[in-house]
């Protein structure tokens, strides 16, 4: 039985980091995937869906210049656009599987070693493989690392076959634009598909949401933006809604609203896209017999470390956050806990995110709504992206920048949301801060690029030590300052 340091089930973001930071320590390694290398944060996930996200931003771009210049908008081809989605995740992938397949010779040692396959846990330290071309091994690894991700959740009462009612994953399988779609679930993925549509102009968007507002976990002023801009592409936003039944009927979706007051609206679309969340993969990874905490969020970890001490788990497969750049955190981290002693602890209060919407949202530490919830008291300040010079020169000034800090003479960095153009760009300073548990002053007298847009969270670190060049006072429209403390929202001015 060929025996390993460590044996890492799943080629997506979280294993493939686990296991090239195993080859760093010069450990030998199995790595597994049954599928293809990259997971979802390449196939149907990331950056085909982020690829989409900027094909159709450039399409909407175009139009709106075609429009002002009095030019005929061209109509975009669904099957070449594709294919530029396609030639994107073949880049990516053939990119990693160089790599994988090269890996020992940059590292002068056989240590990396792959197998396409099923894998199946059968004891603490035994792992069963069934290949790709048939075959059934045992190999035996002194730890393990859980990384086989997640998949679109499915609801049992709507007839979801890829074709005509489709999750994210067959989203590949259209052959052209449909003329019209519904999107079940208005969270980050059924906004950013509501966003990317929208924005070739060619599909009449609907969006199912049983609240009042689209990102329920967003603050009010961000859903705002994001929803006045979908509703000026005609997307139709069902709110206080409940899905009664959705159902094929001659090749298109038939689906019943149920709202709050009691009514009841029968549509007709061509396409539907569930989007409610994704669930783990773990069913038949392990065997009965190994006994690890799960739940139905996914496996129980404590810092990437299972219930059983040499058993790991990364990625979307755990209870923690499900996004690429975390999964690959864990995965490098769990492998830094086997051999070796971590540079520091393993924490998600930094963790930088962005939404592909229209606009841009990036953000990073908490929000006001998680803020509000857990009471802890704070002050944030915002500016429109209409006094930032590098907006105004970009004819674009659709968005904010905001700043949470600790509501004390510390001023702590709680968070910083950043909603327009360039907003992925502008949040790794503050998301240092919060690493190093920092408050504002540092941000302060930094010399930002002019223009650019970052100036604009130099002008809210200024606001918050009251000496901004330009006074809330005078543009009260444009620069916000609240603060919340013993459950009550103020807004509050400086001199």
């Amino acid at each position: 039985m060929e025996k390993y340091d460590v044996c890492v089930i799943g080629g997506g973001p979280a294993g493939y980091a686990a296991a090239m930071r195993a080859v760093d320590f010069k450990k030998k390694i199995l790595l597994i995937e049954k599928k293809r290398i990259g997971g979802a944060g390449i196939h149907n996930g990331a950056l085909s869906s982020k690829t989409w996200w900027e094909l159709s931003r450039e399409a909407l771009a175009l139009s709106t210049h075609c429009k002002s210049t009095n030019v005929p908008a061209p109509k975009h081809h669904f099957q070449i656009l594709k294919d530029e989605v396609d030639k994107a995740v073949t880049k990516r992938r053939e990119l990693l599987e160089h790599h994988m397949h090269n890996i020992n010779l940059n590292s002068q040692g056989d240590y990396f070693h792959f197998k396409h396959g099923t894998a199946k846990v059968i004891s603490e330290d035994i792992v069963s493989i069934k290949t790709c071309e048939g075959e059934n091994i045992e190999i035996k690894s002194d730890n393990i690392i859980l990384a086989t991700g997640s998949r679109p959740r499915k609801l049992e009462q709507i007839p979801i076959d890829e074709e005509i009612i489709l999750t994210s994953d067959g989203i590949e399988n259209l052959k052209e634009f449909p003329k019209s779609i519904v999107i079940v679930g208005a969270g980050v993925i059924g906004c950013e598909f509501a966003t990317i549509f929208s924005n070739f102009g060619q599909t009449k968007v609907h969006m199912i949401d049983k609240g009042n507002r689209i990102l329920p976990f967003e603050d009010e002023d961000i859903v705002n933006i994001i929803e006045k801009n979908l509703e000026r592409k005609e997307v139709l936003i069902h709110r206080n809604s409940k899905l009664v039944e959705m159902k094929v009927v001659n090749k298109t979706v038939v689906y019943t609203l149920e709202y709050d007051n009691g009514s009841r609206e029968m549509f007709h679309v061509e396409k539907a896209l569930v989007s409610v969340g994704r669930i783990p993969n773990y069913e038949s990874l392990i065997s009965e017999s190994v006994k690890i905490e799960k739940d139905s969020r996914g496996i129980i970890d404590n810092l990437t470390r299972t219930s059983i001490p040499n058993i790991y788990a990364v990625g979307d497969i755990t209870a923690d956050i499900a996004l690429v750049n975390v999964g690959e955190l864990e995965g490098r981290y769990a492998i830094e806990q086997m051999f070796g002693k971590p540079e520091k602890n393993l924490i998600y209060e930094n963790i930088s995110t962005i939404m592909f919407l229209a606009p841009e949202v990036a953000g990073v530490g908490i929000n006001e709504v998680q803020a509000q919830k857990q009471n802890i008291p704070y002050k944030a300040v915002s500016i429109d992206y209409s006094c930032i010079s590098r907006a105004i020169a970009m004819r674009n000034t659709d968005g904010f920048i905001k700043i949470i800090v600790s509501n004390d003479d510390d001023m702590k960095v709680l968070g910083m949301r950043v909603v327009g153009e360039h907003a992925s760009s502008s949040i790794e300073a503050v998301a240092l801060l919060i690493s190093m548990g920092k408050g504002i002053n540092e941000l302060a007298e930094l010399i930002h690029p002019h223009p650019s847009i970052i100036e604009g969270i130099q002008e809210c670190v200024r606001m918050l030590l009251n000496k901004s060049m330009l006074k809330p006072g005078v543009l009260r429209n444009a620069m916000r300052c609240r603060s919340f403390k013993n459950g009550e929202v103020k807004v509050f001015e400086f001199a």
